[in-house]
């Protein structure tokens, strides 16, 4: 005999008493919490800021790194909280797993300012470990303290990796495309 498994209905009604739950928690805890006003301000302070120091004449470029970069990091979060490596017990947005203040702003912003300054693959590289250095060491051990972040089964030092490598990861895929894109455009025009 087969062993017995949750069908799809049994889930999907698990999934709305979940979102219903998660509702009632972000209304009654998360929002105008002190946690909560940090995140928003942080989704917003970043932003301004990456628009004061921006370069404008390569806005677009820099944008499609940090959208790429906010994809992988959006995954990446996605796939640590599911596995129970880490949680987070408040948010700014309701209902959605992951801190998007920091996934969607805080880390694609010092991306950007990382990928605009530093040109060569040397600097690029140094930058982000300084970065994840200080992320992994300074900014995560802040938001265990602030209570934003819980790890369950995850270290500081695991972070590292993953802070640099998404990041030239997604440096390597631009540019490869980019160049993929010019030797087709080079045909074209020959």
């Amino acid at each position: 005999m087969p062993a017995q498994y949750p069908s799809f209905g049994e889930i999907r009604d698990v999934q709305r008493k979940l979102t219903e739950m998660k509702k009632q928690y972000y209304f009654h805890h998360d929002l105008f919490s002190i946690q909560w006003w940090l995140l928003v301000a942080l989704m917003i302070v970043s932003w301004m800021v990456w628009w004061k120091i921006v370069d404008k004449s390569r806005v677009r470029e820099i944008l499609l790194y940090g959208a790429v970069l906010s994809v992988v990091i959006i995954m990446l979060d996605d796939i640590g909280s599911e596995l129970g490596l880490w949680s987070y017990p408040y948010q700014a947005i309701p209902l959605i797993p992951r801190l998007n203040a920091i996934d969607l702003s805080v880390l694609p912003v010092f991306h950007m300012i990382v990928y605009q300054y530093y040109k060569s693959w040397k600097s690029f590289l140094a930058a982000n470990a300084v970065m994840a250095l200080s992320f992994a060491f300074i900014a995560e051990p802040l938001f265990v303290w602030l209570d934003i972040y819980h790890m369950e089964n995850w270290r500081y030092i695991y972070s590292i990796p993953l802070y640099i490598a998404k990041a030239l990861f997604v440096r390597w895929l631009l540019e490869f495309i980019q160049a993929k894109a010019s030797v087709k455009q080079q045909r074209l025009i020959k």
